[in-house]
């Protein structure tokens, strides 16, 4: 009212008072003008930084130059014998005696739980199928090991040059960049995987090929028993963007704990902006309220895959400990060098 009555004293009109209906009618009109504006903005202007917006682009320039999900330049690799000609092989890594018996018995459960199927689609339609024996003799495993080694080099040559690509990571000193890689690489393979995993049929769907985990029990068991299976499951029902994979494979690149890393603070820094952009990404990009733990569960997810990550690595130790016959399919498989 005393607003009301300043206003008339300074002269003005009382017929231009708007109405309760006017007053509403023209904020109608405002609200829906903003929106307008908002729907014709760029993703950036709507809650990303230039730097950030940068910084996406970069790493999906580098995941395009660096991995195909059809898998097309994958083509030297060897394939799986017949399971009965592993004989040989199986014979070679007979258990040693004594106290190394408990250790060598521990190798062959880590590798012959895992029942891995093979399907490769020939380019004239042709399809070539591998499947472990029912027997749990575990003599399947190590037919198969060549062919993913053969794979796995493949999926780290790629995720070496996508490194290369980030110019954070190349200002880095190189022994920084070896600490970082090798400490990474069996995690950005798993996110990798994921983008090509088939939740519906438990198949990783790799172009030509795609590779199954069997469950010789039947209902689902391997995804209690396996903890990678597990994760790819759960990675997958998040239902992510190609910009949300890309940079969760920088926060696990950019990890400032990996062992031999010196430069801590500065890729704690990097590792910090890179999931600060996420958490920027998924608000301005996600209808809330229905994705607003997305980032947490993400994160929990990149927490998982290190655990996983170490215990394939204590894994790998066991059967270097054990055996040396094993250890270079072994190192190849897990992709860890001497240099």
């Amino acid at each position: 009212a005393c607003r009301l009555r300043k206003c008339l004293e300074s002269g003005m009109k009382k017929e231009m008072i708007m109405s309760d209906a006017a007053v509403e009618q023209r904020r109608a009109l405002i609200r829906r003008k903003k929106r307008e504006r908002m729907g014709t903005q760029p993703l950036g202007a709507k809650g990303l930084t230039q730097e950030q917006q940068t910084m996406i682009r970069e790493l999906m320039d580098a995941q395009m130059k660096t991995f195909d999900t059809t898998f097309s330049n994958f083509k030297d690799f060897r394939l799986p014998e017949a399971p009965s000609s592993g004989h040989e092989v199986l014979e070679s890594l007979q258990p040693p005696a004594g106290e190394e018996a408990a250790k060598w018995s521990q190798i062959r459960e880590d590798l012959c739980s895992l029942k891995v199927s093979l399907r490769l689609r020939g380019e004239d339609g042709s399809i070539w199928n591998y499947k472990p024996q029912p027997d749990s003799s575990g003599r399947e495993i190590f037919s198969l090991l060549p062919h993913m080694a053969d794979m796995s080099t493949y999926m780290f040559k790629g995720i070496i040059n996508f490194a290369k690509v980030i110019s954070h990571f190349r200002d880095l000193p190189i022994e920084d960049q070896i600490s970082l890689l090798k400490g990474a690489t069996f995690e950005l393979c798993q996110l990798r995987f994921n983008t090509v995993f088939n939740a519906e049929t438990g198949t990783w769907e790799c172009g030509r090929l795609s590779y199954c985990l069997e469950d010789p029990a039947g209902g689902f068991q391997q995804l209690l028993l396996e903890p990678v299976l597990k994760f790819h499951y759960r990675l997958k029902k998040l239902q992510l963007h190609r910009e949300e994979y890309v940079l969760m494979q920088a926060i696990s690149l950019f990890s400032p704990d990996r062992p031999g890393v010196v430069q801590r603070s500065v890729v704690d820094q990097l590792q910090e902006r890179f999931a600060i952009a996420l958490k920027a990404y998924i608000e301005c990009s996600r209808p809330q309220p229905a994705h607003r733990f997305l980032f947490l569960k993400i994160m929990a997810m990149l927490t998982e895959l290190r655990s996983i990550n170490a215990q394939h690595t204590q894994r790998l130790l066991r059967i270097q400990d054990i055996h040396p016959f094993a250890s270079p399919l072994m190192r190849e498989l897990f992709g860890i060098t001497d240099g």
